[in-house]
């Protein structure tokens, strides 16, 4: 994954460091499972083909709300390690903070065809949070984002969220949602799991997909979904969220 390739060494390192950080778990990274995994939950009543409710908040809808910055972040993130400079800061909102970003493949987790050692040279079996049987998250199934580890220029816990918080994730003319499932290095920020890629029509490829910019990440505070693999719990509790943040 672009995101971690120099702070991978230190990530594995300190992954006892980060679960004791995070809530539920262990290190960093989000990925797939070695199984098939759980099967895919039914949309909700009301979803169309795309899965996508046609009450729901649009992306121009959404975007309308975060034209402008009330930085809560001190100082910006790089976008990725070899990044010349930090660009992106964290905003606040009265509901939720939100930072506008590339996109890189967070494939971490448990294995799966998708996420593993041979098709991420940079995977790892572990995800800060975990599902409620204890175990590494999905990132081949489960569409989430991973927010930077807390530090010196922002502290996720801080502005309310947490392992299962909701996120909505705006990409061109395409929102879906889905949870903050892992955490990564402190410095950057800009990556969600390979189904949340996929979900918004963007490359899920470890190695070589992701979207270089246009992203926009928008984490509602104190949103918590439980448990924290519900695809259906973050998908109706996010359209609904999304739906008072436009002011509908």
């Amino acid at each position: 994954m672009r995101t971690r390739m120099l702070a991978l060494t230190s990530a594995a390192c300190g992954a006892a460091l980060l679960g004791a950080a995070a809530l539920p778990a262990s290190a960093t990274g989000s990925g797939a499972g070695a199984g098939a995994g759980p099967g895919p939950e039914p949309e909700a009543a009301g979803a169309g083909a795309a899965g996508v409710d046609a009450t729901e908040a649009t992306a121009a809808e959404l975007l309308a709300e975060v034209r402008g910055c009330a930085r809560i972040s001190k100082g910006a993130y790089r976008t990725d390690s070899g990044s010349p400079r930090a660009t992106v800061p964290v905003c606040d909102t009265t509901d939720a903070v939100f930072w506008k970003a590339d996109m890189d493949i967070d494939c971490d987790g448990r294995r799966s065809r998708a996420c593993n050692r041979k098709t991420d040279p940079y995977f790892l079996p572990e995800t800060a949070f975990q599902n409620s049987r204890g175990e590494a998250l999905d990132s081949a199934v489960l569409p989430h984002v991973v927010v930077p580890g807390p530090g010196k220029v922002w502290d996720h816990r801080k502005s309310g969220l947490t392992g299962g918080s909701v996120v909505a994730v705006v990409y061109r003319d395409r929102v879906r949602y889905g949870v903050i499932g892992d955490t990564g290095p402190t410095g950057i920020i800009g990556e969600a799991s390979y189904a949340m890629a996929k979900a918004l029509g963007i490359d899920p490829d470890p190695s070589t997909g992701g979207a270089e910019s246009g992203v926009t990440y928008i984490a509602f505070k104190n949103s918590r979904v439980s448990p924290i693999e519900s695809r259906e719990r973050a998908r109706s509790r996010g359209t609904r969220l999304a739906r008072e943040f436009v002011g509908r």
